[in-house]
């Protein structure tokens, strides 16, 4: 190695180091880092721009923050004139990634895939610039692959290498079922980056396994072998449990302002410095000078949060959500009032209700069970009074503002 950075010119190689400063930033590890090197240089050389590697299975459409770590580093490369692959898992997501389960994932239609594939295109364009992303279906070579081409896949590594994944050694241990269509989820999302030659593959730390398959199959294939990034994974709202949907601890991109800032103040302290290294437009200086006024105690971590609730909401909205999303959290939160611009929905219906069944046919909770809870935890306020009553009957006889939470009103207009 190094042949090829040592033919580039001096400005060649001041690029090459500042395109590599770039892309380690924020990573948790390149494999190997040399070959990035090399690979950035030959690009510089030959004017031929890397081809970055980002396979999905689109088993939940919701596009959260977590998800725009790798998105946010794949926007990285784009800027730098290289080509960003985005790879629709529509035959692997039949099989499901069993990454980090206990039991087999259940497989994916080919509706659920198409209508989770078309969401996550309209919510990544929130980051890339996808007129310039190259989409595929790996169904259009995977569905191809013949049973002796499968066999001849399935032999370039042996069952002890599988089971080196935690969750199939751990399933293993403790008794439970591994179908041997499982097995071949690495191997098929690995022989897309042979179909594709990658140059570049990125995943979070979660993912370490598959797409280091991708490396072993080009080599297995005598193509040339991809470099891989490993991404850290974003903690959610609670601080600990990687960031997702199905634990509701998650920042939504497609989110209101208000509810995108008031989540983003609710994060850890310490988590605020991952969140602006790991998914904010900030450049390096900007984040290297927030943290040390942070760590010099110039900075309040509140008013840190405060600066990361705005970026985040210009980010995925504008300038004015964010000002507006700022001056609304500092109403209702710190001087304790209600907002003056909220929702308002005119009542025609009984001049009674419990509740519990209000708040279900407003839609401010999706059933019966969680008003309920909402309410037993204090969550529930009528004009600024904390409901203390799951059986409380709510008369009309004049408007009201009902608060859900801490950051939810809706104003009842009585007709």
């Amino acid at each position: 190695m190094g042949t090829v950075i040592n033919k580039l010119s001096k400005e060649q190689q001041i690029e090459m180091e500042r395109q590599f400063t770039i892309y380690q930033n924020g990573v948790s590890e390149i494999i190997p880092a040399h070959e990035m090197k090399e690979k950035i240089g030959k690009s510089l050389m030959t004017g031929r721009p890397l081809k970055i590697k980002l396979g999905l299975d689109p088993s939940a459409p919701d596009v959260h923050l977590g998800h725009t770590v790798v998105l946010n580093k794949l926007k990285q490369f784009q800027e730098n004139g290289h080509i960003i692959q985005l790879i629709i898992g529509d035959f692997t997501g039949k099989i499901g990634d069993p990454t980090g389960k206990s039991t087999a994932r259940k497989q994916l239609t080919n509706e659920e895939v198409k209508h989770n594939a078309k969401t996550y295109f309209e919510q990544f364009s929130k980051v890339l610039d996808m007129e310039k992303v190259e989409l595929y279906y790996n169904s259009s070579w995977l569905s191809k692959l013949g049973l002796e081409d499968t066999i001849n896949l399935s032999a370039s590594i042996t069952v002890a290498r599988l089971l080196e994944r935690n969750d199939f050694s751990e399933r293993l241990a403790a008794g439970k079922p591994i179908s041997l269509h499982e097995f071949f989820y690495p191997l098929m999302q690995g022989y897309d980056s042979v179909e594709l030659e990658s140059d570049v593959e990125l995943g979070g730390t979660d993912q370490h396994f598959n797409v280091l398959m991708g490396r072993h199959l080009q080599d297995h294939f005598d193509k040339e072998k991809q470099v891989v990034i490993m991404l850290p994974l974003l903690e959610g709202l609670d601080g600990v449990e990687k960031m997702s949907k199905s634990k509701n601890n998650y920042i939504g991109v497609d989110e209101e302002p208000n509810e995108m800032f008031g989540k983003i103040m609710s994060i850890p302290d310490e988590l605020t410095l991952k969140y602006f290294n790991l998914i904010t437009d900030l450049s390096q200086e900007e984040k290297t000078e927030l943290a040390e006024k942070l760590e010099k105690g110039d900075l309040h971590p509140r008013d840190a949060k405060m600066h990361l609730g705005k970026v985040i909401v210009r980010m995925y909205h504008n300038e004015e959500a964010a000002n507006f999303a700022e001056e609304h959290f500092k109403t209702v939160f710190q001087r304790g009032a209600i907002p003056e611009d909220i929702p308002e929905i005119t009542w025609k219906g009984k001049k009674s209700i419990p509740i519990i069944d209000l708040l279900v046919q407003l839609e401010l909770q999706s059933s019966k069970s969680e008003a309920r809870r909402m309410i037993q935890n204090g969550g529930i306020r009528i004009n600024g009074e904390k409901v203390m009553e799951v059986d409380l009957l709510v008369g009309f006889e004049k408007d009201f503002i009902i608060q859900v939470g801490k950051r939810k009103f809706l104003k009842v207009i009585i007709s």
